[in-house]
């Protein structure tokens, strides 16, 4: 089975998905702003720092645009173990939460829109038929002219 491929290796590959890791960021960051690298890093670095310092905290960072980090609180509750059906008891915690903005999300399903189909192009022998077919039936439903009378 050398040189081909299963249906299943073609569907990894084509449902894998790209992401930007963290050097990633740091090289386009740098690159849209001519900083340098180590700056960009020190600036992302507090940025993230300071958000989850203030998430931890207990307050909200609100980015107008794209979105807001705020701490989530789920109360304790019933659960059942999956495995074994027993009930078990569900601490309560505390979790960070992103909701993205109106501009964020605007732009990412404007991103992954599906594109329009081109229209289709009649051919000639499209255009001829269509004629063809057109004058005939003018042709059928022309009233014959009434001849003139005999006086």
């Amino acid at each position: 089975m050398t040189g081909k491929f299963s249906s299943t290796s073609i569907i990894q590959i084509t449902t894998k998905a790209i992401t930007m890791n963290k050097a990633e960021l740091i090289d386009s960051i740098a690159e849209k702003t001519g900083h340098t690298h180590v700056d960009t890093l020190k600036a992302l670095d507090a940025l993230l720092e300071t958000i989850e310092a203030t998430v931890a905290g207990g307050d909200k960072v609100q980015l107008v645009g794209f979105g807001t980090f705020e701490p989530q609180h789920r109360a304790a509750r019933a659960g059942r173990n999956p495995q074994t059906g027993e009930p078990i008891e569900i601490a309560e915690a505390t979790h960070p939460k992103f909701t993205p903005g109106k501009l964020f999300k605007d732009r990412v399903v404007e991103a992954h829109k599906p594109k329009p189909k081109p229209k289709a192009t009649t051919t000639t022998k499209t255009k001829a038929k269509t004629e063809e077919t057109t004058t005939a039936k003018a042709k059928v439903t022309e009233k014959p002219k009434a001849k003139p009378k005999k006086v």
